[in-house]
């Protein structure tokens, strides 16, 4: 038997292959971690990319930084220190400086959570805010971008002299790549401006690795522009979660830059497509609910041939993560009866993940493995299991004899490249 332990919330789920069983192991690219993360952080602060020079904030009145909520493992503990290091050395006293947690259309984060994103010391010291979409009188209205989209933002981070995003460049399986200007065009957003950038994720080029004709992404630059985002601090991890690069400049630039790094990590090449196909969507905090969980599905879905099967591994300690996704779905017993009614109500924020699922269980089977109540996993749409051992076995028992297997223990890290 070959054992493998596939990441699980904060610990681990075991799973026993038979000899005679061949997996294919589809990983991220091996890249060695920077030994020194830290002096990346601040060389890319003194050697910023593109159209941004911090002289030009010398003295600065209010400084916002917008960070990502608790459901990206987003390094903040090395990152933030040299940023406010290099904002001190502007002038720039701390209570100047105000945190926004980015959170969309998530639920704002309490106080209480706010240590789950930013270091201790930070905290005591440091204004932290967490972003409400529907607070209506704390969001400004900046017009409207090309493809027509109102855009609502968070007036007090609008209103800051310098206005800072903070996160990961990495794939995103229908905005293409996340990071750059995504952490305040939608995390500081109003709930319509998202509505109205994400119903475009029907579009046959919004998809995971598309940024320059992917209309989602393009559209999230230009609500950027429009929300005066003027500095990126990204990241870019490898497949343990560790910081191999750190980019920091003009936004769109650092994007430019950023997205072929990311490509070397995440981008694998597969030959075949899969019988059956074991996804770890890679442990907490990507897994704390299904609402993030959704994305490991579409990377493993692509290399899974119709009629075949995903093991989905999210330990959703929170549960869907969405209750308008719970409402929507609740009556609906064939995942073909989603379209219409997705069609019929218009697009909603949380109903889009109906859409998602959907749209890979017309074709695949999903299993998911989670801490979630077998019932209420069924109403999703979804086979429930309690671990994967047990998945596996009822799975390939049920597949045909000789059936393919693949094991992707990282999945929303890895974009399978299929080469057929």
């Amino acid at each position: 038997m070959r054992k493998f332990e596939l990441p699980y919330g904060k610990t681990v789920q075991s799973l026993e292959i038979p000899d005679h069983i061949k997996p294919a192991m589809i990983l991220p690219n091996e890249i060695i971690a920077h030994e020194n993360p830290v002096h990346l952080v601040e060389k890319s602060l003194d050697n910023p990319i593109g159209e941004f020079n911090f002289s030009a904030f010398q003295n600065a009145r209010s400084v916002a930084i917008a960070i990502n909520d608790k459901t990206r493992p987003v390094p903040n503990s090395i990152l933030i220190p040299p940023l406010l290091r290099k904002l001190a050395l502007l002038g720039i006293p701390k209570n100047s400086i105000t945190f926004y947690i980015a959170t969309g259309t998530h639920l704002p984060m309490t106080p209480e959570e706010f240590h789950l994103v930013l270091p201790e010391e930070i905290l005591r010291d440091y204004v932290v805010v967490s972003h409400d979409c529907d607070q209506r009188d704390n969001l400004i209205n900046l017009g409207q971008t090309l493809k027509g989209t109102i855009v609502l933002c968070n007036k007090t981070f609008y209103n800051s002299d310098l206005k800072i995003v903070v996160g990961n460049i990495e794939p995103h399986h229908f905005m293409g790549f996340s990071g750059g200007m995504k952490s305040a065009a939608i995390g500081l957003a109003g709930r319509s401006t998202i509505n109205q950038n994400h119903a475009m994720l029907t579009h046959l080029l919004a998809r995971t690795g598309l940024f320059a004709d992917n209309p989602m992404r393009q559209d999230v630059e230009e609500i950027g522009g429009l929300m005066g985002v003027q500095l990126a601090l990204n990241t870019v991890l490898n497949g343990e979660g560790k910081i191999i690069h750190v980019l920091a400049g003009q936004p769109f630039e650092v994007m430019i830059q950023g997205i072929p790094i990311t490509q070397k990590v995440c981008q694998v090449e597969v030959s075949q497509k899969y019988d059956l196909v074991i996804a770890s969507v890679g442990g907490h905090p990507k897994d704390i609910n299904l609402y993030q969980s959704q994305k490991a599905l579409t990377q493993a879905s692509m290399i899974t041939r119709d009629g075949g099967v995903v093991i989905l591994v999210a330990a959703c300690p929170e549960g869907s993560g969405s209750k308008g996704f719970e409402d929507f779905i609740k009556d609906i017993e064939d995942p073909r009866d989603v379209f219409p009614k997705f069609e019929k109500e218009g697009f909603r924020i949380g109903p889009h993940k109906a859409f998602q699922f959907a749209r890979e269980l017309i074709r695949i089977k999903v299993v998911l493995v989670s801490e979630m109540p077998s019932d209420f996993v069924r109403s999703l749409l979804l086979i429930p299991e309690k671990d994967v051992q047990t998945a596996f076995q009822k799975a390939y028992t049920a597949l045909p004899p000789n059936a393919s297997l693949a094991i992707m223990p990282h999945a929303i890290n890895t974009t399978p490249l299929l080469k057929i």
